[in-house]
């Protein structure tokens, strides 16, 4: 029993420091990235009513068609004319 308890002990003493990690995120960037990536699912038009005319458009490519839109900071990629996926770029191009 003593034995169990020493090594639940010492379990509890080493696993915070195996897990443990720092993540450093610059102050207000994940609040604005949040709050400008369109949901997966939206159209074309409320992507362009929310945020805007584009600053580059490329496509439709491929079956079922891709379309990528670029803003500053974002990419924004969609099939057909709904939002597929969103990418954040670091360093806001």
């Amino acid at each position: 029993m003593r034995r169990s308890i020493r090594l639940l002990a010492a379990l509890f003493l080493v696993s915070p420091l195996a897990v443990s990690q720092n993540l450093e995120v610059p102050a207000g960037s994940a609040e604005r990235a949040a709050q400008a990536v369109p949901l997966p699912g939206s159209s074309m038009a409320a992507v362009e009513a929310s945020l805007g005319a584009p600053t580059n458009r490329y496509g439709p490519v491929g079956d079922p068609p891709i379309t990528r839109w670029d803003y500053p900071g974002l990419a924004v990629f969609f099939e057909y004319d709904k939002v597929l996926h969103s990418v954040v770029i670091q360093g806001g191009r």
